[in-house]
């Protein structure tokens, strides 16, 4: 098992991709310190996108040569605030082009329970999260083919149910809106 920690070297691998990049999204929370700031602007309702433009430039200059990113991002319901502020920031990335979708959980059901990116469905990392505070501790390259045709199988499964951004948002967002 090789396993690959946050930082530059997990990087690498966005920018490596010759087609595709995919993640499976199961969580309700994740703790990222470079997201503190603008979730707390986001709650106070002073949002703010700067932190994203890195990822953000950097999927414009993927697709704009035809690699593609997309993802599907499982979430409970009622919508939890954080999900709220990442569904904000998925409007300005769809719009640099990585195609991501929603299901509720009780529409994922047969997928699993795990986060993963799939890179050009050949190279599977699991993700790790600290299961304390929500925060990803690094990744496992899984090159066992067996379980790299499973996770390909969960990405399609998953994207052919899922729904657009904007879908969901009409759908479930107004739901359960707190004033």
């Amino acid at each position: 098992m090789t396993l690959i920690e946050p930082g530059p070297e997990f990087a690498k691998l966005f920018t490596s991709i010759e087609h595709t990049a995919f993640r499976l999204e199961t969580r309700d929370r994740y703790n990222s310190p470079r997201e503190a700031e603008p979730y707390r602007k986001f709650l106070a309702g002073t949002p703010d996108i700067s932190f994203h433009e890195g990822w953000l430039a950097m999927v414009r200059e993927a697709t704009a040569v035809g690699r593609s990113f997309s993802r599907v991002k499982v979430v409970s319901l009622p919508l939890t605030d954080y999900i709220r502020f990442g569904m904000w920031a998925a409007g300005f990335t769809r719009e640099a082009g990585d195609d991501i979708r929603y299901l509720t959980r009780e529409q994922a059901t047969g997928l699993p329970g795990h986060d993963f990116w799939l890179f050009d469905s050949r190279l599977l990392v699991r993700m790790h999260f600290d299961e304390g505070d929500d925060r990803f501790v690094g990744g496992e390259i899984v090159d066992d083919p067996a379980i790299v045709v499973e996770h390909n199988y969960w990405r399609d499964a998953a994207k052919r149910h899922a729904v657009s951004r904007d879908e969901f948002v009409a759908r479930y967002e107004q739901r359960d809106v707190k004033r």
